[in-house]
């Protein structure tokens, strides 16, 4: 007898083909019709060519960044104080591709309309690969708009900024053609109550904005330490006034700004994020004195619109992954994705994931037309409003997701624990729910027309008497003042829903729309997976899914 037979047990079946080198552009349906919706038609081949890298290499890479996680190193052989963090070259990967294909700068070097769905589109693709990058780009990206309240700064940083090159060396920005910017706002004792930072900022010379100071204190978040400046908040005489902080000097001295220790984090693993301290730092004023708030709050709006094409992409990416396994996974001789509960698990998901995206890329519209008094109110509610419910509902769809593939769902080798690990940041990030709520309500009752400019946005309910009476029921809750902050989250979510009720009514596609409504609005499934009869699930399920092999 060969007993070297007996070395192979079994034949390896029942398998879906693997989806590695996939174009995430050409599988995603849902990501052509919303981005041509809403006016990025002129960009489809930049953006299909981003979601062949975001499948292939840049896939590869987000796997690699994450297995090596971002090393601090506080000095070097000779004793120096170097405060260096050290990246996978698989980061650099990632980050460079970002760069040189625009995603940090496309809207405002080709402010054309569309230009910020087309960003949209692809950073949502990119974060389907790794996430963890996203964080330097978005903050290079939203720095703009508040770097711009301050010409003489823009007028050196700017053209940095939006250059398509990539260089993560710790030079000097006269020494590069390209840099990337970060943000350090909380601190200890306060976290989002920025109001009680203790940091100190104190004058150089002259005062006032675009003059140097140097700032003495900590910053307990700072994410992304090697990037060339950062924006952060000090107090000075005047109260807290926000600040551009380069880790070099103009000399080419390294600043005073030290690393205490690299946070160990739930999840964005490949992404450094920091304490820091600043022992006489040199800055410049940014924007007026003591209306640091004000200044920087044109960059977190930015960073909160970014918070949902992250959680929309981590959605999407989960959803594939399920519907892929189901589609060629076969149970009791039956594949997984034919089976009448799986169907509608996996056509919940779709729509969780479709409204999600929807909702992302007619914020992206509002962007391009801010010019327009309705689309800037609607842009001032929806950020917080859908910063806070897709956020939210990322976690709960992306273990449903990973729970479609069983055992297969919880393994590293997978992509799922890591999506899940990766959803609760956006929800955190930027203010909590709380936060984003309570911004709701200051929006709608301190800011002239933006509650009109929602029930403007809502209309009459299109048509379907459903929405028409959510919107008669979200009309008389506002009515009533009474315990309205203990009610915010559920004003919060009634808002999110009715839009994106509206939004999916408006597109057309009657099983997305019928099915969502039908779920959200009408029946009461606590779970995914609880879809009322006379959904098609069959053709949500076929929308979403990748055809492959």
């Amino acid at each position: 007898m060969n007993l070297h037979q007996f070395a192979e047990t079994h034949e390896v079946t029942n398998q879906p083909p693997s989806l590695d080198g996939i174009n995430l552009y050409r599988i995603d349906l849902p990501l052509q019709e919303w981005s041509h919706r809403y006016g990025a038609g002129w960009a489809q081949s930049r953006i299909d060519t981003y979601g062949a890298l975001a499948g292939g290499p840049l896939m590869a890479a987000g796997f690699l960044a994450n297995q090596n996680k971002p090393v601090f190193v506080s000095h070097d052989r000779y004793g120096n104080r170097i405060d260096l963090v050290e990246f996978h070259p698989a980061y650099h990967e990632l980050m460079r591709t970002a760069v040189e294909h625009g995603l940090p700068s496309l809207p405002w070097t080709d402010p054309q309309p569309g230009a910020h769905v087309a960003r949209a589109a692809m950073s949502y693709l990119h974060s389907q690969a790794e996430a963890g990058s996203g964080c330097p780009l978005t903050m290079t990206f939203a720095s703009v708009p508040a770097l711009k309240i301050q010409p003489d700064l823009a007028e050196i940083w700017l053209p940095k900024i939006l250059a398509t090159e990539y260089d993560p060396r710790n030079v000097g920005i006269s020494h590069k053609a390209g840099v990337t910017i970060g943000m350090a706002m909380t601190e200890k004792q306060g976290g989002t109550d920025v109001r009680a930072n203790t940091t100190r900022a104190y004058p150089v010379g002259a005062t006032g904005p675009g003059q140097a100071y140097e700032l003495v204190g900590h910053k307990w978040f700072c994410s992304a330490p090697m990037c060339d400046a950062f924006l952060t908040l000090a107090q000075t005489d005047k109260g807290l006034t926000c600040f551009l902080l380069p880790r070099h000097r103009p000399d080419d001295s390294r600043n005073q700004f030290y690393v205490q220790r690299l946070k160990n984090k739930l999840g964005n693993w490949s992404n450094a994020s920091s304490e820091v301290e600043f022992r006489g730092a040199l800055v410049w004023m940014v924007g007026e004195e003591g209306r640091g708030v004000p200044t920087i709050i044109e960059m977190v709006a930015m960073t909160r619109f970014d918070c949902m094409v992250g959680s929309s992409a981590l959605m999407r990416q989960a959803l594939t992954q399920a519907a892929h396994h189901c589609a060629h996974r076969s149970v009791g001789g039956r594949v997984l994705s034919e089976q009448p509960l799986m169907q509608n698990v996996l056509a919940d998901l779709a729509l969780e994931s479709e409204a999600a995206l929807a909702l992302t890329m007619r914020m992206g519209r509002a962007l391009d037309h801010l010019q327009d008094s309705q689309e800037g109110r609607f842009a001032r509610l929806v950020t917080a409003v859908g910063k806070y419910w897709i956020c939210k509902r990322a976690p709960a769809m992306i273990n449903e997701a990973a729970e479609c593939m069983g055992g297969a769902g919880y393994v590293e080798e997978t992509i799922l624990p890591r999506l899940y690990r990766e959803a609760p940041v956006n929800s955190t990030w930027e203010g909590s729910g709380n936060v984003q709520c309570l911004d709701v309500l200051r929006a709608l009752s301190k800011e002239p027309g933006v509650l009109d400019a929602l029930f403007d946005e809502l209309g009459d309910g299109h048509g379907d008497k459903r929405l028409a009476a959510h919107i008669v029921h979200l009309k008389a809750a506002f009515k009533d003042t009474t315990d309205i902050q203990y009610r915010a989250r559920q004003l919060t979510e009634d808002i999110a829903i009715g839009l994106q009720a509206k939004l999916l009514l408006e597109a057309g596609n009657a099983s997305v729309s019928d099915g969502f409504i039908a779920s959200r609005l009408a029946a009461s499934g606590r779970v995914y997976g609880t879809l009322p009869r006379g959904v098609d699930v069959e053709a949500l399920v076929a929308r979403s899914s990748p055809q492959v092999g």
